[in-house]
């Protein structure tokens, strides 16, 4: 299924364009992205963070990890992915990775 544009944003990472989108889920975030033109292969990037629970936790959020995307953050995930053999053009399951730290870890494919 592609990702839809209402709920999406573009960006342009070595000289292609992508579209991407954030998923929540409770204790994490899920990034997704895919060639904006054409749809083929995913990649996903789980990473670790509170974001749900800041408004049950506020004002105390000083312990929650908070993370937040941001382009740049985009462009290096998709950079990589790319540098990993990623090959947005194919079918198939999507690459996964987990963000840990700020380094991004394969997942190996069930």
């Amino acid at each position: 299924m592609a990702i839809s544009k209402k709920n999406s944003r573009l960006i342009d990472c070595d000289g292609r364009k992508f579209r991407w989108t954030i998923s929540p889920a409770t204790d994490y975030i899920k990034f997704i992205a895919e060639e904006a033109e054409k749809r083929g292969r995913k990649i996903e990037v789980t990473i670790t963070s509170d974001i749900d629970r800041l408004w049950l936790e506020f004002p105390n959020i000083s312990n929650l990890n908070l993370k937040v995307i941001k382009p740049k953050d985009v462009a290096s995930f998709i950079s990589q992915a790319l540098k990993d053999g990623w090959n947005p053009e194919e079918k198939g399951s999507p690459f996964r990775y987990r963000l840990q730290g700020d380094e991004l870890r394969r997942e190996e494919s069930n």
